[in-house]
């Protein structure tokens, strides 16, 4: 099996960090999004992998690389025109192995065997309240889907698609991508990739679904942070011998190369790898890769790479290699 991880994304709206850092190599509970996801594949044994990047695709291929012992093909979007397009300029890559596609922006609590399970196509879904947002499936009482939709107008569905997608049939999946972009089928100005399943659905192939408990965005910060909760929640992730002058109040991560002293860290708190922390008290918040938090008091903030913050603040949204004073 391949794992197809489309990755291309500017994250705008997780500026001033994504200036300098691709979405996806953004810290949360203690490693980058990116690494959630690999982590997730290789627990399942899968070992080979397309990533499809954009924005600064460099750094997420060094990340990999130098992390990483997988079978990785690197395949750059250079026009964003959606995620069917960046499936489709990836078909390359790919044999008649089944395919495991895997959003690079979201961060999941599933069982990734049961997508496989059934042994036909599958699409992971979460319902939600407002189905207007998404991609939907319809099924029938076989759990068999018989309509995908974009986004759809009206809500003839709550079953949200999630970002996790099985394809077992991976030749009639290429000639659908090669339809959509011959034919120019576009949703909302762009080639969606449920507009291509919808092609393989109505060819005759067979799709079912498989349940996501939980889905969590990282592309703003308020959801970063959520998610960052999540994580630490759910894994009660804790590292490093912090010294008797400081309390760490879990669940939080605190990376062993950072260094606490007369600090209160957490809950929910992560500090990454290389990161000082002194005098302050941290809740909330991430403080990322070789950052410096000195005399702060810190809540719900997110602190970026190499930035410095001395003084006292309650709220921030600091980029990578900036410096507040107070």
């Amino acid at each position: 099996m391949r794992a197809v991880i489309p990755v291309g994304g500017a994250g705008t709206r997780l500026r001033p960090h994504t200036y300098t850092l691709p979405k996806v190599l953004l810290n949360v509970a203690g490693k980058p999004i990116l690494a959630h996801i690999l982590d997730a594949i290789q627990e399942q044994g899968i070992n080979k992998a397309t990533i499809v990047t954009g924005y600064m695709g460099k750094m997420v291929e060094e990340y990999v690389k130098s992390r990483y012992n997988m079978q990785v093909d690197f395949v750059l979007q250079e026009e964003r025109k959606g995620l069917g397009h960046a499936i489709w300029v990836a078909k390359e890559t790919f044999d008649n192995d089944p395919l495991m596609i895997i959003l690079g922006d979201t961060v999941f609590d599933a069982d990734l065997s049961l997508a496989y399970k059934s042994g036909i196509n599958s699409i992971g879904i979460k319902e939600v309240d407002d189905p207007r947002r998404f991609g939907i499936v319809v099924t029938n009482k076989e759990n068999r889907i018989t309509k995908l939709v974009e986004k759809p107008t009206e809500p003839i569905s709550k079953k949200a698609i999630v970002g996790i997608y099985y394809i077992n049939e991976t030749g009639k999946f290429k000639e659908s991508l090669e339809e959509l972009l011959s034919k120019d089928i576009k949703t909302a100005g762009e080639y969606q990739l449920t507009d291509a399943l919808q092609l393989m659905l109505e060819k005759g192939s067979k799709f079912t679904t498989f349940p996501v408990e939980g889905w969590y965005d990282c592309g703003k910060p308020e959801t970063l942070l959520s998610t960052n909760r999540f994580l630490l929640e759910k894994n009660a992730i804790y590292s490093n011998d912090v010294q008797s002058d400081s309390i760490v109040l879990h669940p939080s991560f605190i990376a062993k190369s950072a260094v606490i002293a007369r600090s209160v860290i957490g809950p929910y708190a992560t500090v990454a790898d290389g990161a000082t922390v002194t005098d302050s008290v941290v809740r909330d918040s991430i403080i990322s890769d070789g950052a410096i938090v000195a005399s702060s008091l810190l809540d719900k903030s997110i602190i970026g790479n190499n930035a410095v913050v001395k003084g006292r603040f309650y709220t921030l949204n600091v980029g990578n290699s900036s410096e507040i004073n107070y």
